[in-house]
C-alpha cells in the first residue's frame, strides 16, 4: 500500500523538512505552515509542523487515528468508518461544507506505523485517496478523487512534536481564495479542537466501558 521510503520520508521531515519549492504561508500558536503551488490544479500543496499542546504523543496518535471517536469532536465529519473490499480495508468519510456548497467525500486507504529511532517513539500515519468500487460516487456529493495526507508524531519538551503534509483538490466552482482562507484558518482551527479532543480521550474510552 505504502512503502518504507514514503514512511521514512515522513520520519526525516518531522525535524528537517524539505521545504525546497514551498513559500512560508502562516503561523499559528506556534505551528507554521508552508506551500507549494500545484500548476496542475492551480491549488496549493502544504506542510505543517509544530507543538500540539501539552499531551503525550501516544495519546494524540491515538485520537488522530481513532475514527469513532474522531465522529464525536470533529463537527464536520458526517459520515465516517472503515470497510472490507477484498483484501484491502479502506476509510469512507463525508465531510460537510459550508452552505451552499455541496457535502465531499473521501474514499481513501491508510496505514499506521511506529518506530523507534534514536531514543524516540514515532508514529507515522499515511492517507491517500484510492478508488473502490464498491463506492460510488453519491448524487449531491462531491468526490473527492486526489487527497493525501500524512501525519508523523513525536514526544518533545513540552508533549507533542509533529508534522503533517497534505493536499486534496475539493473539485467544483469554489473560488480560490475561500480554498486559500480555509487552509489558513482551518489548520490552526482543527489542532485547536484536536487538542481538546485529546485532553477528553480519557473520558472518551471509559464512557465505552
Amino acid at each position: 500500500m505504502f512503502t518504507d521510503e514514503q514512511f521514512e520520508q515522513a520520519i526525516k521531515e518531522l525535524d528537517e523538512p524539505d521545504l525546497t519549492d514551498y513559500e512560508f504561508f502562516t503561523e499559528s500558536t506556534g505551528v507554521k505552515i508552508y506551500r507549494k503551488y500545484n500548476s496542475t490544479s492551480g491549488l496549493y500543496e502544504y506542510k505543517t509542523f509544530g507543538g500540539i499542546g501539552d499531551v503525550p504523543p501516544d495519546i494524540c496518535a491515538a485520537v488522530y487515528t481513532d475514527l469513532e471517536y474522531r465522529k464525536k469532536w470533529d463537527s464536520y465529519v458526517k459520515e465516517l468508518y472503515t470497510f472490507q473490499e477484498g483484501n484491502k480495508e479502506g476509510v469512507y468519510w463525508r465531510v460537510a461544507f459550508p452552505f451552499p456548497l455541496a457535502n465531499r467525500d473521501y474514499v481513501f486507504m491508510r496505514e499506521t506505523r511506529e518506530f523507534d529511532r534514536d531514543g524516540r517513539h514515532i508514529w507515522v500515519c499515511l492517507g491517500r485517496s484510492t478508488p473502490f468500487p464498491s463506492k460510488q460516487e453519491k448524487s449531491g456529493v462531491v468526490r473527492v478523487r486526489d487527497f493525501y495526507q500524512s501525519m508523523t508524531i513525536t514526544a518533545d519538551k513540552n508533549g507533542t512534536k509533529a508534522f503533517m503534509e497534505y493536499y486534496d483538490d475539493p473539485r467544483g466552482n469554489i473560488p480560490t481564495w475561500l480554498i486559500n482562507w480555509a487552509a489558513k484558518t482551518g489548520v490552526p482551527g482543527f489542532l485547536k479542537t484536536m487538542l481538546a479532543a485529546c485532553q477528553g480521550y480519557k473520558q472518551f474510552l471509559e464512557s465505552k466501558k
